[in-house]
């Protein structure tokens, strides 16, 4: 028999019998005989020819293998296959509508308690839009008015050629402020016909609302995919709700942009999430893409600092990369979707020039450039290890370089104030500037407080979420350290392994919430992004079998079966979770639902009322730019300044008006007003007389700061100036404020003062 048999191999590998034959017959003569015609190949060419080949025969051999390992597995338990495929549809079909029934009582929830809070449906349109405090106001009221343009096209042009709203200056409005949203809304309250069956303002909000049901529905989705059952998706939607403060800024400010971003960015996270995981059948491979791919390009056009999001998960992706724990082909394939996303946002945000020096294309150029380098560095010897320690380094300095060379030929108009900011915040500058301090004593841009911590400790989610994360990453450790002595990777991970870190994607969030963690304890603000990962990681680990044998593995636990016991845990510990958080914070999220809440402001709605009746349609008014954006919505009227920050010149002009607190001159005032064309003036009580928690961050102390008003003795600080403080000095009528300033108008909260264009010096 051996030798029958053995010439009948050489006829088949030399090329003379079949289909196999002729397979392997070329592949042998390329690696070994030069002078084959594939043996004048570049090593290069060969690499990349065989990462295609691999890449079209992954599809087809994970599809053929599953079946058949199933077949294997059904066959020695006793199932049919037609069992299998019913209790897998069952599984599917449950879990979806839980998904979706997660996403949609959130919804309805938002809506409720947003109904309960402001009593919504028994105000009259005046009431309801002041609800819409500082940028939120400048948001709505530009949806406001593409509904009362014409025609959308006319409105599309009235916005990017926007010269009624900011007194002395024709902005973009599409452009600087991000409105896709509010063009997206505009369109679809008019194309469904719902003119006649509900107001804008419910429509505008209803979205948003729904939008972050969809936000939830992704979450879970992303949990039900890392562990394999949709029970920690409901655990991820329970901690998301309970930590409501922590997780979204919904309750304070609906038209934000990042509330209307972040469910896209949570839909490319869920698909990645499915897209990066190993022995995947290629339907599914390809629906993930084009997920991340649709999800990817809208994340982009929803929110202007999306690109600053996708920078840090592209690094994850790249450590991900670096230390061969994902397939190099479907990272690079996310690098061409940054890539497009990109590029295609540029040209539809009017060369948004900001996107071509964004750090994230300069990260993906540089590892585009790097991918052939990379190709040869997959081999287990001393020198492929120190050539990925230099690929590390040689894409880091390439990233570098090329944004450096963007910044300098590009003309942009990046926020250089952030990176000032940053400096400040790092302690590397020190600066005087309003607008630098006003910035860092800004809530949001502080170090979280130490009542953020209690409360995800109190709800039980940090101290699950820590010990996750410490067996993720150990598991993590281990496989990179096997990864650098060259043993490779398992094809299949099965749950008696115990190695959880072996999973590309659980890898990938490890290192994600780990990079967001440490932005979030820098600044508070970034909570919201943070935390909601947490909330899905953590209920991942608590539902996952696969964490608790890695656990088991660790300790060599003999007197239980460790698959036995991982697999209780894995519904014990997430049921028993479950109960507590329904017994402590149900009766306390049923009480927010109906208790009535009182949102009362008599006092800006005589202001708007007074300036609706009285003030000419021409007239400019001049404020603090939070009171500002609410003029500018209830009324209309034009205004001096708004509550943006991502513009120089807007950030100017509101330190300029901010002077109306500080200890300056009424000439000085005078002729800051008059050169922006302001008519009016409104000065609020509540800055005049602010009583801050932290002093030296009220407006009027930053003020004295950067105009050295400010006295230093026996170390304390104390405000001096020959003139008194413009803000009280003119509630007094006396020359000289009168004769630059007169009153029309206030109230307990507002005072209003007509600019004379006619100077009379009376005494």
């Amino acid at each position: 028999m051996r030798e029958h048999s053995r010439p009948r191999g050489r006829r088949e590998a030399g090329g003379g019998g079949g289909a196999g034959g002729a397979d392997a017959s070329p592949r042998r003569e390329r690696r070994g005989d030069p002078a084959a015609g594939g043996g004048h190949r570049p090593a290069m060419e060969e690499g990349a020819a065989d990462l295609r080949q691999r890449k079209k025969q992954n599809c087809t051999e994970s599809d053929k293998m599953a079946p058949e390992e199933r077949n294997k597995e059904n066959s020695k338990l006793g199932r049919s296959p037609k069992y299998m495929l019913v209790q897998r549809f069952a599984k599917l079909f449950f879990g979806c509508l839980a998904a979706v029934t997660s996403g949609m009582m959130y919804a309805v929830y938002l809506s409720t308690y947003h109904e309960r809070k402001f009593w919504f449906s028994s105000r009259q349109e005046l009431e309801r839009e002041i609800t819409f405090q500082g940028d939120s106001a400048i948001y709505y009221s530009f949806y406001k008015e593409l509904l009362k343009a014409p025609s959308f096209e006319r409105g599309v042009y009235e916005l990017t050629h926007n010269n009624k709203t900011i007194s002395l200056k024709t902005i973009n409005a599409v452009q600087q402020m991000t409105l896709y949203p509010e063009l997206i809304a505009s369109v679809l309250y008019q194309a469904s016909g719902s003119e006649e069956v509900i107001e804008p303002v419910y429509f505008y909000i209803g979205i948003v609302f729904g939008l972050q049901g969809i936000y939830v529905t992704a979450l879970f989705v992303t949990s039900w995919v890392m562990s394999g059952t949709w029970l920690a998706g409901m655990l991820t939607v329970a901690w998301f709700i309970i930590n409501r403060t922590d997780t979204t800024r919904i309750d304070y400010s609906i038209p934000s942009r990042e509330n209307w971003a972040l469910p896209y960015f949570a839909c490319q996270v869920a698909a990645l999430t499915g897209y990066l995981k190993k022995n995947l059948n290629c339907s599914a491979e390809k629906f993930c893409y084009l997920l991340v791919n649709a999800s990817t390009y809208t994340f982009v056009m929803m929110w202007e600092y999306s690109h600053y999001l996708l920078f840090v998960q592209a690094v994850s992706l790249f450590l991900l990369d670096s230390f061969a724990l994902a397939q190099t082909e479907k990272v690079h394939e996310v690098y061409r979707i940054y890539l497009f996303s990109l590029i295609v946002g540029y040209l539809l945000q009017f060369e948004n020039s900001a996107l071509l020096v964004s750090p994230l294309l300069s990260l993906v150029v540089a590892l585009m450039l790097s991918k052939s380098l990379q190709m040869n560095m997959k081999k287990s010897t001393f020198v492929s290890r120190l050539l990925k320690i230099m690929y590390i380094y040689l894409v880091l300095t390439v990233a570098v370089t090329l944004n450096f060379l963007l910044k300098m030929f590009i003309p942009h108009k990046e926020n250089d104030h952030l990176l000032k900011f940053i400096e400040v915040k790092l302690g590397l500058n020190t600066t005087k500037n309003f607008t630098m301090n006003w910035l860092l004593c800004q809530e949001s841009l502080q170090a979280p407080s130490q009542d953020f911590f209690l409360r995800l400790t109190q709800s039980s989610l940090l101290p699950f979420y820590i010990l996750v994360l410490i067996i993720c990453l150990f598991s993590v450790t281990q496989v990179v350290y096997r990864r650098i002595c060259g043993e490779p990777l398992k094809e299949t991970v099965k749950l008696e392994d115990g190695r959880i870190g072996e999973r590309p994607e659980i890898v990938y969030h490890v290192i994600h919430t780990i990079l967001l963690g440490c932005l979030a304890m820098c600044l508070e603000g970034m909570k919201y992004l943070w935390t909601p990962y947490v909330c899905m990681l953590a209920a991942f680990g608590v539902c996952s079998p696969e964490l608790w044998m890695t656990l088991f593995k660790w300790l060599r636990l003999k007197a239980v079966h460790p698959i036995l016991l991982a697999l209780i845990l894995s519904m014990a510990v997430p049921t028993i979770i479950g109960f507590s958080l329904w017994k402590e914070f149900f009766p306390r999220i049923m009480t927010e639902l109906t208790e009535l809440q009182e949102f009362y402001d008599p006092d800006t709605v005589e202001l708007m009322t007074w300036i609706k009746r009285q003030a000419p349609v021409a007239a400019v008014f001049a404020g603090s730019p939070q009171l500002m954006g609410v003029i500018k919505l209830c009324t209309g009227w034009m205004v001096s300044s708004l509550p943006l920050y991502n513009d120089d010149d807007l950030l100017k002009r509101n330190e300029n008006i901010y002077q109306i607190y500080s200890k300056r001159s009424a000439e000085d005032i005078y002729k800051i007003l008059t050169s922006y064309k302001a008519n009016f003036l409104v000065i609020e009580d509540s800055i005049c007389n602010e009583v801050g928690p932290v002093r030296g961050c009220r407006v009027k102390d930053l003020l004295d700061v950067a105009n050295g008003h400010v006295v230093c003795e026996e170390g304390d600080n104390y405000a001096y100036s020959k003139y008194g403080r413009f803000c009280h000095e003119i509630k007094m009528n006396y020359s000289p404020y009168v004769n630059y300033f007169t009153r029309v108008y206030w109230n307990r909260s507002y005072f209003v003062y007509r600019i004379n264009t006619v100077i009379s010096f009376q005494s």
